[in-house]
């Protein structure tokens, strides 16, 4: 497999790294513009209050798709380099460490999808008790 070799969908190694630059470029310049046209809006501190968690969250979920793209660059290039023949067959599967890892974020990543789920109903439910009465 070389780099130039296709991944999926038309896409070569070559092409994934390209997108994590591109994606990690464009995302930079989409937050700087969020926050400058936000920024209009904040008036009081309420309102800083109400919308910081918001732009957090926008850039926490950035990295974090951005995390996933370089670990499944970083598996890519030990598949390349093992069929190159640079390195032998027990160093392309993933280290213990590595492993628990992807088990911590699949884990952090279904938490928080849960309490956000929660946090949902629980909006539901303020709304069906305001609309109610």
């Amino acid at each position: 497999m070389s780099d130039n070799q296709e991944i999926f969908d038309g896409k070569t190694f070559q092409d994934l790294t390209k997108d994590i630059y591109d994606n990690v470029k464009n995302k930079k310049l989409q937050l700087d513009l969020l926050v400058q046209e936000i920024h209009g809006f904040i008036q009081t501190i309420d309102d800083a209050i109400l919308i910081a968690p918001v732009i957090k969250e926008i850039m926490d979920v950035s990295v974090k798709n951005d995390e996933h793209l370089v670990k499944l660059a970083s598996v890519l290039q030990r598949i390349i380099t093992k069929s190159m023949g640079g390195i032998d067959e027990d160093s392309i599967a993933l280290t213990e460490q590595e492993k628990e890892e992807l088990i911590q974020t699949l884990q952090e990543t279904v938490d928080e999808v849960q309490r956000k789920s929660d946090k949902m109903d629980e909006i539901k439910n303020i709304n069906k008790n305001i609309i109610g009465n």
